[in-house]
């Protein structure tokens, strides 16, 4: 049965306004948009560091208005005063206050929805954030209320070693109350449905799964920087720096080639718990360039420049980056994941991520390739075919 209305939370996304999104910040406003687009009613909520927004149509409008804009407002004096919200929180916060239709302090939340929501509406969460028991449970104390919660991947339990100090207990948190509360739990890869089902078991109960593979949205390519060195090929990896992506692998590779080289650009905001890999990126690892911050239209140009995007990553729930560089037509090294292997199909080079010899035989290969490369025929997943999924059972 159809909901009377959508409810989504973006208590993710409002927290990180101005920056350059991740892959899971962009699945999230892809949903905003998704939803308030659609002809069932929408409303959008998110945790305050005072309580809960609440956002309806007219709302949710105004702040898609400013998600991205050049120009965002100066946080308010709530938001000033508390100095425990990053910058991107107190923009975000600041929006949300201006454009609510109803706030309430936590212990009120339950009454707000009760007053503001018809019975049978459907709360979605797809940012792994805001999934506490306070929120679900107030969620399901409303008439006919269905959860619905997008897991992208169960990383953190599967992959402990990869992890920052605390994230694996709060992680296995979430995933005891997404078995306790969910109606629906959708996946984004037959892959990642198969890893995330075992901890939903161990936590005591498998709601009903599907997955819907994400859709690509590809920028429109911008100028780059003038200090982004292009005088030879080069080859770009995508990702926050730290451990599972596995760049210790690549700096291993190029301190193996001999000059003249091909260049590596690292791009990608530095993570956690990758003291080394730091280390050898400020002492220098000859023709590897660091850069982080790159806006969306400049970093899908280099990319569509590159010899081939590379990917050795040890553990992906989706696998965003190769999926967009076969988009613009750049050829892909990946690791040889099962997740990969289903998204990527026989369009990217599959390799082993713990085989250096492996990988410096690719790049070489592909740096002395002269000429264009040849076409690559990806069709890449669609947001369209991914709602088509999720909205027939939300």
């Amino acid at each position: 049965m159809a909901p009377t209305a959508r409810l989504l939370d973006i208590t993710r996304l409002s927290s990180r306004i101005g920056r350059v999104f991740t892959g899971v910040d962009r699945v999230e406003l892809a949903y905003l948009k998704a939803i308030h687009a659609d002809e069932v009613p929408d409303f959008a909520i998110a945790r305050t560091a005072l309580g809960y927004v609440l956002l309806n149509h007219e709302g949710i409008a105004a702040a898609l208005s400013l998600i991205g804009a050049k120009k965002l407002p100066r946080p308010d004096f709530i938001s000033r005063i508390n100095r425990r919200l990053s910058h991107s929180a107190k923009i975000g916060q600041t929006i949300l206050r201006r454009n609510a239709m109803k706030r309430c302090a936590r212990r009120k939340l339950s009454a707000m929805l009760s007053d503001s929501l018809p019975a049978g509406f459907a709360y979605l969460n797809v940012g792994h954030s805001n999934l506490t028991e306070g929120m679900l449970s107030a969620i399901k104390e409303q008439a006919d209320a269905r959860v619905t919660v997008l897991l992208h991947d169960a990383i953190p339990l599967a992959f402990p070693e990869f992890q920052r100090l605390g994230t694996v207990e709060t992680f296995a948190g979430k995933i005891r109350r997404v078995s306790r509360y969910a109606d629906q739990v959708i996946c984004v890869s037959q892959a990642g449905q198969a890893d995330i089902r075992p901890h939903l078991k161990i936590a005591g109960r498998v709601p009903p799964m599907t997955y819907a593979h994400i859709g690509i949205d590809m920028p429109e390519k911008t100028s780059l920087p003038r200090d982004i060195p292009l005088d030879r090929p080069y080859f770009v990896t995508v990702g926050t720096i730290e451990p599972r992506k596995n760049h210790a692998l690549l700096l291993d590779l190029w301190e193996q080639l001999d000059a003249p080289a091909p260049r590596l650009f690292v791009c990608g905001p530095r993570g956690w718990n990758n003291a080394d890999v730091f280390r050898r990126l400020d002492n220098g690892v000859a023709d590897v360039t660091e850069f982080a911050g790159l806006s969306d239209g400049a970093l899908a140009s280099l990319v569509a420049g590159a010899r081939a995007l590379l990917f050795p990553t040890r553990a992906e729930g989706f696998g965003l980056p190769p999926a967009e560089a076969l988009s613009l037509g750049t050829p892909v090294l990946c690791s040889d994941l099962p997740v990969l292997k289903e998204i990527l199909d026989q369009k990217a080079v599959y390799l082993d991520p713990t085989d250096v010899y492996q990988w410096k035989k690719e790049v070489l290969r592909l740096a002395s390739v002269d000429g264009s490369p040849e076409e690559i025929d990806f069709a890449p997943p669609t947001w369209d075919a991914h709602f088509k999924i999720v909205f027939t059972m939300t």
